[in-house]
């Protein structure tokens, strides 16, 4: 066991990030498990990826959170051909729906992980792996009695600092303001992360994040998007 998997195990018994709500598949997105999952996902346990070796190239790498149904992720990789992604989401509705967009497009520069990304991040990816890792609109937990169930807490940012290239980027997008203020606490406070945000982060989507389904939600509830961005020292 690596020094980064012992420190970050008790992590990982502490906080669950997300529940698992299943939902029901449709005849598409089980075929899209059944035939192009051997093609596009990878494992979210096991020996550390290549990830030339699983692309079949050098190029900048862009690690995505949960990613939701995978249609903005999607259209990130089709727009930015250059760059290779990988998407992780807990929920298999989503992974099939992001599997079928990837066929549709033909995109080659793009893959899924379905689980948990703190054992992904700890055993998959090696150390400055990554050149961005998004994470967008995550459960907030809004409740106090919840909140050490959010993924943004210090133990998590030590291990994405470890996974993260000097320079490389972690954007968070959230419409809960509580929760941004929450982000901001740990990150500004992080000896590994520099904020480039302005103010508050509130109305400053960057224009390369497409807007998501959840963000579209939040908006209708009549709530503020913030975008943080924090850059690796």
């Amino acid at each position: 066991m690596s020094e980064t998997s012992q420190k970050s195990d008790g992590f990982r018994r502490r906080i669950r990030s997300f529940i698992r709500r299943e939902g029901r598949l449709t005849p598409g997105q089980q075929r899209a498990l059944n035939e192009l999952g051997p093609k596009y996902l990878i494992e979210a346990e096991g020996p550390r990826i290549d990830p030339a070796e699983l692309f079949g190239r050098t190029a900048p790498l862009t690690l995505e959170i949960g990613f939701g149904n995978g249609d903005s992720l999607v259209e990130m990789a089709a727009k930015d051909p250059e760059q290779d992604f990988i998407g992780i989401e807990v929920h298999r509705p989503g992974v099939g729906h992001l599997l079928n967009g990837i066929e549709h497009f033909g995109l080659t520069n793009l893959k899924a992980v379905c689980g948990d990304a703190v054992p992904f991040l700890e055993q998959r990816l090696g150390e400055q792996s990554l050149d961005r890792l998004l994470l967008y609109f995550p459960d907030p937990w809004h409740k106090k009695r919840h909140h050490k169930r959010r993924i943004v807490q210090t133990p998590f940012a030590d291990l994405v600092a470890t996974r993260l290239k000097p320079g490389g980027l972690w954007h968070l997008a959230t419409d809960w303001a509580e929760y941004a203020e929450h982000m901001r606490e740990v990150l500004d406070a992080h000896p590994a992360f520099t904020a480039e945000h302005e103010g508050t982060g509130e109305n400053a989507r960057p224009d390369w994040r497409p807007r998501t389904k959840f963000e579209r939600r939040g908006e209708e509830r009549g709530h503020q998007v913030f975008d943080l961005l924090y850059r690796r020292r």
